[in-house]
């Protein structure tokens, strides 16, 4: 069965990426695992998982899935998309998100709160580190009764 879900998840077919999806939610009373979609040709994915990842447990890449459908069906308004999507406990990380304000998230669970994001590729955010240069950014929390700062960075 995990191969056909894998099989479907490469396809970019919705099913499979439901099905991923939820496989990846079941086990977050076990630990905190995550799936993280990008495009298989993006560097910075893989450095921000690097930093990402500190902490969290099971990872599962969906390599070439259609980010498109990805962002969605996990409902990431579109001013706010960026180049990779990863799911962690329910919660959706669109972007550069720094782990501390993942671990911030996953501690608190705030009402109302979809996600994170950070929009666009800021300079200087994990993953998007270019010798000493920084650019300031805002992690926004998303959801149904909107979006707000949840941290910010210089």
């Amino acid at each position: 069965m995990i191969g056909s879900i894998a099989k479907s998840v490469r396809d970019g077919s919705a099913a499979g990426l439901l099905l991923l999806s939820l496989a990846a939610c079941s086990t977050a009373a076990q630990a905190a695992s995550y799936v993280m979609y990008r495009d298989a040709g993006c560097g910075c994915c893989l450095e921000w998982a690097d930093h990402a990842a500190a902490g969290l447990e099971a990872e599962v890449t969906a390599e070439n899935a259609d980010m498109q459908m990805v962002k969605d069906l996990h409902g990431v308004p579109d001013n706010l998309r960026a180049c990779h999507t990863m799911i962690v406990e329910g919660y959706v990380i669109e972007g550069h998100v720094p782990a501390e304000a993942i671990q911030k998230l996953l501690r608190e669970k705030p009402e109302n709160v979809v996600g994170l994001a950070v929009p666009g590729m800021p300079v200087g955010s994990p993953g998007m580190e270019y010798q000493d240069q920084k650019q300031p950014y805002q992690v926004i929390a998303f959801g149904p009764k909107g979006q707000r700062v949840f941290a910010s960075y210089n």
